[in-house]
């Protein structure tokens, strides 16, 4: 088993709580795992991105050439079209809808998701309105969208599921179960963008 996962959005987002439930359920199956520190601004607005990789036999460089990565999580639109380049050809983007309207020259936001929708092999979620509806805070949405993308991770859903358990755990059981609501919601939606 090889995944090669690029993950993308702005920060303040929870990408990096993303990257914690995944290498915590990697572990727990037995996988090695290397994370490419965060690259750009990963204060409240700035773009960020980090690699992670995981694999059954031992990885030599954390870094993701390009035209290798196996999949994009983003939380945020234009973000995962940041890195398409990365993209392997039958790769996979899974990422927001909502856009962050951090840039006065924020394209045309049916523009940003027909670009992405042009790649054959893509998940689009509202991901904020389905942690609304998990009832679970906006806050959330970095969890919803980990759920969605349980099926292209190549991890049993039970050890991400317990991943998320371990990483909030610190933070009391209220949080743990308010996080595997929105991973669950994510997982189990077929609630595609309206845009």
């Amino acid at each position: 088993m090889k995944k090669d996962i690029i993950l993308a959005g702005v920060g303040g987002q929870g990408i990096l709580s993303i990257a914690t439930v995944i290498g915590e359920a990697a572990l727990q199956e037995g996988l090695y795992l290397k994370q490419a520190e965060v690259h750009g601004m990963s204060q409240r607005g700035g773009d960020v991105q980090s690699n992670l990789r995981l694999s059954s036999e031992p990885i030599m460089s954390d870094l993701i050439p390009k035209g290798g990565a196996d999949l994009i999580i983003s939380l945020e639109p234009m973000e995962a079209l940041r890195y398409v380049e990365y993209l392997k050809p039958d790769g996979w983007i899974v990422t927001s809808c909502v856009p962050f309207l951090n840039i006065p020259n924020y394209p045309e936001l049916e523009q940003v998701l027909a670009r992405v929708r042009a790649y054959e092999h893509h998940v689009l979620l509202d991901v904020e309105a389905l942690a609304k509806g998990a009832g679970a805070p906006t806050q959330a949405a970095n969890m919803v969208l980990l759920g969605a993308a349980i099926p292209m991770l190549g991890i049993e859903h039970d050890k991400m599921i317990a991943g998320v358990a371990r990483v909030f755990a610190r933070k009391g059981e209220a949080v743990v179960e308010t996080n595997i609501k929105a991973v669950e919601a994510g997982f189990n939606s077929s609630v595609k963008c309206k845009v």
